[in-house]
């Protein structure tokens, strides 16, 4: 193994060992449909499309992930999404 493949292995694990959590949308009887695709773009910057699958994705499969990143990241959205009244924890 050259040099060169030894130092792109170890940046790829330091990657992905920086974004080891997730945002988890809950599927609940409350909240419309636009509460929840407007929510997502407020509060996680997703575009239009993005919010609606995630919607989407919530009300049949009972739950989606809607945010990945590192834990002091994902927090305060997380926090956001509760205080809008949706479901949500970071795992």
């Amino acid at each position: 193994m050259s040099t060169i493949e030894k130092v792109q292995e170890d940046v790829l694990v330091e990657e992905q060992i920086g974004i080891n959590h997730e945002i988890v949308l809950y599927n609940d009887d409350v909240n419309t449909f636009d509460h929840v695709i407007d929510t997502l773009i407020r509060v996680c910057n997703h575009t239009s499309e993005q919010a609606e699958q995630c919607a989407i994705l919530v009300h049949y499969k009972g739950k989606c992930t809607v945010k990945t990143g590192s834990f002091d990241e994902l927090k305060p959205q997380c926090t956001q999404l509760l205080e809008a009244g949706l479901s949500a924890e970071i795992v």
